[in-house]
């Protein structure tokens, strides 16, 4: 069984067209986007915003992300 959807497919493909031709913005800054993984990424999140079949983001990398900052936010506290 395939784990993305054809139209998740072509939402990363249009991602990645829009790369290479410089009009593909991120997020609220709108800066322009040269990355390739980061062309993927885009593509992948409006296909889960469309609600095509597409695997869910891993879990570590995210609880990661918010360990560190809760581990600067109590180290901060200490100082003072």
């Amino acid at each position: 069984m395939a784990k993305y959807s054809r139209s998740a497919s072509k939402k990363v493909g249009k991602a990645m067209h829009e790369r290479k031709r410089g009009t593909l913005k991120s997020g609220k800054s709108r800066k322009k986007v040269t990355s390739r993984k980061q062309a993927i990424a885009i593509g992948l999140s409006q296909a889960r915003r469309s609600g095509a079949k597409v695997p869910s983001r891993k879990a570590s990398s995210r609880k990661s992300s918010t360990r560190k900052s809760s581990s600067r936010k109590s180290s901060s506290r200490t100082r003072r």
